[in-house]
C-alpha cells in the first residue's frame, strides 16, 4: 500500500547512509518500516532521484553530499526536509585502518595519513581551491552555490587539529549499534586515535 507523502528513496538500511537516515526518522518519531513506503536503492547517481521527485513517484529521497541540496530544492520549487549531520553527528574525516590485517605505524599508513592532512589543510585554509575542487563532483552548481554548500556543510566541521569529541563518538556508536541490533563493541576512546607518530 502507498500513502501519498510518504515515499522515500532511501539506501539499504544496512548500509551507513541507510543506517543513519533510519536513526534520524526514528528521532523524529517516525517508525521506517511503518510509517514510510521506503524505496531502497543503491548509492550512486541521485540524477534519477531528481527525476522520480519530479514525475511524482516519490515524494522524497536521501541524497548524498554530491549534490548541494538547497540549490537543487530552489531549482525545482522543493523542500530540503533535513540534514542528516543537523540531527547525528558521527566523527568521520579521518583514516580507518583494521589493525588486524594493516599496521596503523607501517609506512604506507603514515604516508596516505601525511596526504591526508595536507588535504585537510587545503580545504580549511583554502576556501578558493576546495570550492573549485567541489564544482567537480557537485555537478551543475555554480561557484555561488558551491561556496555556499562549502560555508554551510564543510567549513565549520573540518578541522586541523585531529580530534575527535569522545562523547559525540561514543553517542554515534551506541545509535548504530542499537539500529543494527548489535553490542556496541567497542569505545570512542578505543575507535579514534588521535596521536600518530606523523609529525
Amino acid at each position: 500500500m502507498r500513502s501519498a507523502g510518504r515515499r522515500l528513496a532511501v539506501h539499504a538500511p544496512h548500509t551507513a547512509p541507510g543506517c543513519f537516515t533510519r536513526i534520524v526518522l526514528r528521532k523524529a518519531g517516525l517508525d521506517p518500516d511503518r510509517d514510510i513506503k521506503t524505496l531502497v536503492r543503491p548509492p550512486g547517481d541521485y540524477g534519477m532521484d531528481l527525476r522520480r521527485l519530479r514525475d511524482g513517484e516519490i515524494d522524497a529521497a536521501l541524497v548524498g553530499s554530491t549534490m548541494a541540496p538547497e540549490a537543487v530544492a530552489a531549482e525545482h520549487g522543493w523542500n530540503v526536509l533535513a540534514w542528516i549531520g543537523d540531527h547525528f553527528q558521527i566523527p568521520t574525516v579521518g583514516l580507518a585502518v583494521d589493525p588486524t590485517y594493516t599496521d596503523p605505524d607501517g609506512p604506507a599508513v603514515q604516508a596516505v595519513l601525511r596526504a591526508h592532512r595536507r588535504a585537510l589543510q587545503v580545504i580549511h585554509n583554502d576556501p578558493d581551491t576546495t570550492v573549485r575542487h567541489m564544482r567537480t563532483f557537485l555537478g551543475g552548481q555554480t561557484a555561488d552555490e558551491a561556496r555556499a554548500h562549502y560555508s554551510t556543510y564543510i567549513a565549520p566541521h573540518f578541522t586541523l587539529d585531529g580530534q575527535a569529541d569522545p562523547a559525540v563518538g561514543d553517542r554515534a556508536i551506541t545509535a548504530v549499534a542499537a539500529e543494527l541490533g548489535v553490542p556496541a563493541g567497542v569505545t570512542a576512546a578505543e575507535f579514534y586515535r588521535t596521536a600518530t607518530t606523523t609529525s
